[in-house]
């Protein structure tokens, strides 16, 4: 199954995908503002050329495993997926991913490198 991966931000969202397996993650791009109706609409765009299966976004929850102002965010950016998309979009303890993500490296850009790093997990997590 295809997978399509956001670490959502207000200002920047972080975009990875996985093999057509459902194997492996990468990162793709990063979307701006994403919430908005021009970013939305980005998202859909890639989700159909990706041709994504799911839509897996990054829940930001407390060390403490509690829900935060961000996580309350990321909560309606969900909402405003579901009612877009045509794909199920489900949500993913995402705590750690950018710390992964800076100790990464590379080329791609930090959010979509945070963005690879949950499609992995929630990968290995759902097999």
């Amino acid at each position: 199954m295809r997978a399509l991966a956001l670490d959502f931000g207000a200002a920047r969202t972080g975009v990875a995908v996985s093999d057509a397996t459902g194997t492996l993650a990468r990162p793709v791009c990063v979307v701006e503002r994403a919430g908005s109706e021009a970013g939305l609409d980005r998202v859909a765009s890639l989700v159909a050329e990706h041709a994504a299966e799911v839509v897996v976004v990054g829940l930001p929850l407390t060390l403490r495993g509690e829900r935060g102002e961000q996580a309350r965010a990321t909560e309606v950016f969900v909402d405003a997926l579901r009612r877009r998309l045509d794909v199920p979009v489900e949500t993913e303890d995402e705590r750690f991913t950018t710390t992964l993500a800076q100790q990464t490296g590379g080329r791609a850009p930090e959010d979509a490198l945070a963005a690879a790093h949950l499609l992995q997990g929630w990968l290995e997590r759902t097999r």
